[in-house]
């Protein structure tokens, strides 16, 4: 059986019992009434008066049975409403956190240059509209970095061009048109163009 179901006939007997228990009590104080009203009514009538008192005492004790059982079936319904109110926590608290991911992942993408549909700016910016500036800021710098052309320094072929100067071994390597002397022919210290060595 259902708790609700449980509830709903636990609810109507204890209606029943209650009704059963004021006719009951209305009987007793009726009954005390002939008792006072009677000579020697209180032996006259005790036998209904016991019959009355054990009929009172045992709806009593079906009151008392009653309400100890509503008060289980209530604990476990606030056992599960509680259960079932944590869940729903839990689902708002994740769908805000894969929210809260989304809008980081939006002003992440802002901020490094990307285009975004509008929706998803709008949901930046009706999130927080600090956040959504600091994207927009950092993302124009990110452009400004990106459509910048790239050019390649002024001096960049001269250093590269750039030596050590070496004139000694310039000059010793550097070619030359002049061709090798001529042998020089052994003679007594003359040369061979006619003067002395």
């Amino acid at each position: 059986m259902k708790i609700g179901e449980a509830l709903a006939a636990y609810r109507g007997e204890r209606k029943m019992i209650v009704q059963e228990r004021r006719e009951l009590y209305k009987q007793k104080e009726s009954l005390e009434k002939r008792i006072h009203a009677t000579e020697g009514g209180k032996e006259r009538y005790a036998d209904e008066a016991a019959t009355l008192e054990l009929s009172i005492n045992n709806v009593n004790e079906r009151f008392e049975e009653n309400l100890k059982v509503l008060d289980q079936l209530t604990e476990q319904e606030a056992v599960v409403w509680n259960a079932e109110v944590s869940r729903q926590q839990a689902d708002v608290m994740e769908d805000a956190a894969v929210e809260m991911g989304k809008i980081m992942e939006v002003a992440h993408r802002i901020a490094k240059g990307a285009i975004v549909p509008a929706a998803d700016e709008k949901k930046l910016l009706d999130y927080s509209f600090e956040m959504y500036q600091a994207a927009k800021s950092m993302g124009a710098m990110v452009q400004m970095q990106k459509k910048r052309e790239k050019y390649d320094s002024l001096w960049g072929d001269e250093e590269e061009e750039k030596q050590e100067y070496d004139p000694a071994g310039k000059a010793y390597n550097t070619e030359t048109d002049i061709g090798l002397p001529a042998p020089v022919a052994e003679t007594g210290g003359e040369s061979v163009d006619g003067g002395t060595m």
